[in-house]
This record gives C-alpha cells, sequence and structure tokens, in this order.
C-alpha cells in the first residue's frame, strides 16, 4: 500500500509525524511546489516525501487535510477517484443542511471509497504517540464500504492507534461531525483503550 497526505499544514504534518515515527514511508502535497514542503518534511524525517499533487494522489490511500473548502479544488485533480480509498480528515461547521460533510466529499470524488477518520482530535494531540500509560489513543472511523473502512482500520493500528468504527457515515459517523454549526459529541474527544 502507499499513502499520501494533502494538505501540509498542521493537520498535515502531525498525519506525517505519525508515519515518520513507523518508519512508513508517505508522499505529501499541498498547492506549494514539492521543494517549498522540503525544509519541514525534512524535518518530520526521511520517509516523509513531498510531491506534486498529481504524483501524490497515485498512492493507494489518500489523507485529504486540506481547509474543507478546497476539497473541490482538490477533487479536480483527478478525473476518476474509482478504486482509491480517501481519508477525510476534514471538518466545517458550515451548515450544509443537515448532510455529513463527508457526504459531500464523497460527492465530488467519484468512484473513491471514502472513510472518515483522524478528524477529531485537534493537530497537536494528533502529533503525540498514540501509547500513553499502556493504553492506545483512539480514532474514530466512518464509511459506508466496509472493506474500505477495514483496510483504513488496519493502518490505524499500524501507525499505534486504536480504531472504533462507528459504522456507516450517515449513522455512527454523524458523532464526528458537525452539524448545522454544532460540533458532533465525539469531535476533540481524547479517549483511551487499554492493553490490546
Amino acid at each position: 500500500m502507499s499513502y499520501a497526505i494533502v494538505g501540509f499544514g498542521a493537520v498535515g504534518q502531525a498525519l506525517a509525524r505519525m508515519f515518520a515515527r513507523k518508519g512508513i514511508e508517505v508522499a505529501v502535497a499541498s498547492r506549494h511546489p514539492p521543494e517549498a514542503l522540503a525544509p519541514q518534511a525534512n524535518a518530520i524525517g526521511p520517509t516523509v516525501i513531498p510531491k506534486t499533487l498529481n504524483d501524490a494522489l497515485e498512492a493507494d490511500i489518500v489523507m485529504l487535510a486540506v481547509l474543507y473548502e478546497q476539497h473541490r479544488e482538490v477533487a479536480k485533480a483527478q478525473a476518476s477517484w474509482k478504486g482509491k480509498i480517501v481519508i477525510d480528515v476534514m471538518n466545517t461547521l458550515d451548515d450544509l443542511g443537515g448532510v455529513p460533510s463527508s457526504s459531500v466529499v464523497a460527492q465530488a470524488l467519484p468512484g473513491a471509497q471514502l472513510v472518515k477518520a483522524f478528524n477529531h482530535l485537534p493537530a497537536r494531540v494528533l502529533a503525540e504517540d498514540p501509547a500513553i500509560n499502556g493504553g492506545r489513543r483512539v480514532v474514530f472511523l466512518s464509511g459506508d464500504d466496509e472493506s474500505a473502512t477495514a483496510t483504513v482500520a488496519a493502518l490505524v493500528e499500524k501507525l499505534g492507534y486504536a480504531p472504533v468504527n462507528l459504522g456507516k457515515i450517515a449513522e455512527g459517523g454523524q458523532l464526528v461531525q458537525a452539524r448545522n454549526g454544532i460540533w458532533g459529541p465525539l469531535v476533540f474527544q481524547d479517549l483511551f483503550k487499554k492493553g490490546q
């Protein structure tokens, strides 16, 4: 499996640290050229590889960590998202008519298997080691494609976290998304799972 993070602000860099901690190669891309990302990428670790957006989107699993307003711009970079797993790390307080933001994002990425994950923790917490006091930090997942959600759960484990599957986006996924300007009840909840 190959991995990419699109968006290299505070959240994108925190995600890159997760991969670097485990020595897993990950491409990083943003609106800026790869050479502009190199200083931060090099500071995080040798497995963090700056690439152009188009090259980064060749990855099997793409983590979208741009501002929510920019997801459509990223979506246009690929004619088809078929067969690609996209992890939606974005949040918005915009009124989307009661529809979860992940559903809006999924519509912009035709063919993608979208899984919501890593969005409920602030960047400074994501940047920390997930192993604490004999436990592991929890990452909530929700997605409408069970195999994609299972693949992302395996990645979450590989990165040292404890995955908790909330089910489909329109069901359990609502717990980690904002609606009508109010954060879902699990957003910003920093939970740990003890032992295995």
